[in-house]
């Protein structure tokens, strides 16, 4: 079976209490698809932060002793990196406009998360609105999945997707940062290769490597592709999370 992905058109601006089962079944009845079994659905992350209303204001931010600090090393605002500490278990790295850090779910990445695109307050400035990510994306993915399966009565998979940056690349791809019904690693360790060799280190982000193909499709500005329908994923569906993409601290030669 072909890998596929398809862009579910006509969602429109996600509101705090908007419903993203919803929003994917509108976006199938408008491309005409009938979920099967095996489908996952790849959703992006602002729409889930948007719809849980991790919205939040600079204005209503009083940033630490620590913040203060940071933001002379950093060139950010003050407020902006106070809530980086606040969502983040470690700073690991700072330097002008840098500050990586592990998140509290576990994973490596800039701002922890949290960003100024596309993203719209009801009241104030505008530019003093920044968004949080869910405050656990593999609980949110799988209450979408419960509600669609559901509705639907099929075996699904829900992939929620950030984009961050990665150690030896320029660029940013399209990461898991939650999911429910699909796995987030094949271990393909003891299977054969062409040539009868069995594979002795061989584990495949799965998870990821999806979650790159659909942020292609989703872009990173304008277009509005928020939510993705896949077909013909290549592995088995299983009861995955995002513990399972996140390196021991023991085993990570990066920090």
């Amino acid at each position: 079976m072909p890998l596929t992905f398809t862009s579910l058109p006509g969602i429109p601006l996600v509101s705090p209490g908007d419903s993203i089962s919803k929003l994917v079944q509108t976006g199938l009845r408008n491309c005409l698809i009938q979920l099967e079994d095996g489908d996952i659905i790849v959703i992006a992350q602002k729409i889930v932060s948007k719809s849980e209303g991790r919205l939040v204001n600079l204005t209503t931010v009083n940033p630490s002793s620590q913040a203060v600090e940071l933001s002379v090393v950093t060139g950010k605002d003050a407020r902006f990196v106070e809530l980086v500490l606040q969502e983040s278990n470690e700073i690991l790295r700072t330097g002008w406009n840098t500050l990586i850090v592990e998140h509290k779910r576990g994973f490596i990445c800039a701002n922890a998360g949290i960003d100024h695109s596309n993203v719209r307050g009801p009241w104030g400035n505008q530019e003093d609105w920044v968004l949080l990510l869910p405050v656990n994306s593999d609980k949110s993915a799988m209450m979408i999945r419960e509600e669609l399966e559901a509705k639907y009565g099929k075996k699904l998979g829900i992939l929620i997707i950030d984009s961050h940056g990665r150690a030896w690349r320029v660029g940013t791809v399209g990461m898991a940062i939650g999911l429910s019904g699909l796995p987030g690693v094949m271990d393909l360790r003891g299977q054969p290769d062409l040539f009868g060799y069995h594979l002795r280190i061989t584990q495949v982000g799965a998870a990821d490597e999806l979650a790159a193909g659909a942020s292609l499709m989703m872009g990173q500005a304008a277009e509005g592709s928020p939510i993705i329908h896949v077909r013909g994923f290549p592995y088995p569906l299983r009861d995955g999370s995002l513990p399972e993409l996140i390196r021991e601290k023991d085993q990570d030669l990066f920090r």
